[in-house]
């Protein structure tokens, strides 16, 4: 299983990844797509990792894509997010200290399904995420979203 850990800088033992995150609202702008991770149980946004030779913002679109079975355009870049204190380390023993660049995207074509990263699936409130398990930041990604503005670099 793919941990999570967190302690003062320890984002320093993993390899530096750039990674995506979808932010997908729902037509009234009041829920957010979440998937169920297969690996962990938490909830997230769908997106993942970056691969040599794509834009961002084919990297996020891709993600969607493998996730969720919708095709997705980015619309606006939300925030830029990294945090020392967190290390992911995965099954094979690889580490890695993600800097995530978050977008907000919007559904162009494709049926939402599961795929082999995901168990379930859901729109959801921020009210809603309150009390489910959320992976990292992600309830604060949406919050950003929700402000709208200026890009944020947290």
């Amino acid at each position: 299983m793919t941990q999570v850990l967190y302690g003062p800088q320890l984002g320093r033992q993993g390899k530096l990844r750039l990674g995506c995150s979808a932010i997908i609202f729902d037509e009234k702008r009041g829920k957010v797509l979440l998937t169920q991770r297969a690996d962990n149980g938490r909830w997230c946004l769908p997106g993942g990792g970056m691969d040599s030779g794509e834009s961002v913002s084919q990297a996020c679109e891709r993600e969607v894509w493998e996730e969720t079975g919708l095709r997705a355009r980015v619309t606006r870049l939300v925030g830029v997010y990294s945090n020392p204190d967190q290390l992911v380390i995965y099954p094979d023993g690889n580490k890695a200290f993600f800097v995530v660049l978050s977008f907000e995207a919007e559904i162009i074509s494709g049926e939402l399904g599961l795929s082999d990263e995901t168990t379930a699936f859901g729109y959801f409130s921020l009210e809603e995420m309150e009390s489910m398990p959320m992976h990292a930041r992600h309830k604060e990604r949406v919050e950003d979203a929700l402000l709208g503005g200026d890009v944020l670099i947290k």
